[in-house]
């Protein structure tokens, strides 16, 4: 099982990142998009929040690629309504590309190395 993790920021505004927690929690989540999260080989996410920084973890099995999920995604139109929903939330990090949202994260320690 590989695991990556990747940082997003949210607009800095107690009423948005309110209403974002709320669209994750296990009752307003879309079930469509866990099935299109499940469908692409991950087999874990979690997502934390400290002020408006987002840490997200995914863990994956050997199928996963991250290429295939994006394709995927653009073609799901519900994954697409979801991004444009939750693009009401995020904002890229300053050093993002342009249109890059979750930004994947090097590991620079490691305990057990």
């Amino acid at each position: 099982m590989e695991r990556f993790c990747y940082a997003l920021d949210l607009k800095d505004d107690e009423a948005l990142i309110k209403e974002y927690e709320r669209w994750h929690s296990s009752e307003h989540g879309w079930p469509e998009i866990k099935k299109s999260i499940k469908d692409a080989s991950i087999t874990s996410m979690e997502i934390y929040r400290t002020g408006n920084r987002l840490f997200m973890i995914m863990e994956v099995n050997e199928n996963f690629s991250a290429e295939k999920k994006a394709a995927m995604d653009a073609e799901n139109p519900k994954v697409q309504e979801w991004e444009e929903l939750m693009w009401k939330f995020q904002q890229p990090l300053p050093w993002a590309k342009d249109g890059e949202k979750w930004i994947l994260m090097n590991r620079i320690f490691d305990l057990n190395a």
